[in-house]
């Protein structure tokens, strides 16, 4: 529910309770004041740990991610390539 509202400052003060409301169930407001955007409220970010695994199947790692070529470790200690 992702609804995105303009509220005046004035209007922002004098409903303040309703608009945070309105954020925690997922609304979006811009605020403005003399036309001009002075602030953005939403809904907090997702609370709490994710659960292990959730991409479990999703990813593919290469069988030698965890290799360094030798040219790109003489690169980072400052040598010239050997090829």
């Amino acid at each position: 529910m992702s609804i995105n509202k303009s509220v005046n400052f004035r209007e922002l003060r004098e409903n303040l309770s309703d608009v945070l409301r309105q954020a925690s169930l997922g609304a979006e407001f811009t605020v403005t004041s003399r036309g001009k955007v002075l602030a953005r409220i939403g809904p907090p970010p997702h609370a709490g740990r994710r659960p292990i695994g959730l991409l479990q199947g999703r990813i593919r790692m290469s069988d030698d991610f965890d290799e360094t070529p030798d040219d790109l470790i003489d690169a980072m200690e400052g040598e010239e390539s050997s090829q």
